[in-house]
């Protein structure tokens, strides 16, 4: 590409590399789709080792922000890329680990996004995704259906709901919280006395949200979001599951 690049500070190299990048992106010069130089020519230019440029590209794959294919072919090399979606939902659900969230403030964050998300998304659906969301409702209410489908089904469902708010950022922040407690809602439907029967009440209440959402019942589908998340993530939040 044709901007030019100039060297940086010594310490703590690869950091200054990232702040290097980070200021270029910041100020347009670069965008995504733009390719980075290859690191043969990009290390020196830059005045760092390539292994502390490897450490600082591998730091910007990790949160989302570039791709890197190895090889000589059209597409080898690093490339600026929007991918936030996986980036994020990774590192929330690390923080969520560690412990630097809890069960209630997930629990809330999905209240206050989930509610805009199914709101918006009475007003901006299209087609094509009311008949997704479709799809995934009726694969819900399949008989037999197993604790682990219906756990991917439900998250891609309240995920595209999200989407269709016509809200990247929206759609971006619920994808990483709901994706977040993806394990402990598992266990929790694992742990159910009577597991067909749960799934045929949650199948339920998925279908009545579409409803509401494909009737352009805005307030409804939020209410009835609330009510549904307050009332499945709100026992985990009463009775944690065991991490044993």
């Amino acid at each position: 590409m044709a901007a030019e690049w100039h060297p940086v500070r010594q310490s703590r190299t690869h950091e200054l590399v990232l702040e290097t990048i980070e200021e270029r992106v910041l100020s347009g010069e670069l965008k995504a789709g733009d390719r980075l130089p290859p690191e043969r020519e990009l290390a020196p230019v830059l005045g760092v080792s390539r292994s502390a440029l490897r450490e600082a590209l591998r730091v910007l794959e990790t949160i989302g922000v570039l791709t890197a294919q190895a090889g000589r072919g059209p597409d080898s090399g690093a490339r600026m890329v929007r991918n936030p979606d996986d980036a994020l939902g990774r590192l929330l659900r690390l923080h969520f680990a560690l412990g630097s969230y809890t069960l209630q403030d997930m629990l809330e964050a999905r209240v206050v996004l989930e509610r805009s998300s199914f709101e918006a998304a009475a007003g901006n659906a299209s087609e094509e995704q009311l008949e997704e969301l479709g799809a995934l409702v009726t694969a819900m209410e399949h008989p037999g259906i197993g604790v682990e489908r219906f756990n991917d089904l439900d998250t891609r469902f309240h995920v595209l709901v999200a989407r269709a708010s016509g809200n990247q950022l929206t759609s971006t922040l619920t994808s990483a919280v709901r994706e977040s407690v993806r394990p402990l809602i598992l266990r929790a439907l694992e742990a159910a006395e009577d597991w067909p029967a749960a799934a045929s009440a949650l199948a339920a209440e998925h279908a009545e949200l579409l409803r509401l959402v494909r009737a352009g019942e805005g307030a409804g589908a939020a209410a009835l979001a609330e009510r549904h998340i307050r009332g499945f993530h709100g026992g985990l939040v009463a009775d944690p599951p065991s991490g044993d």
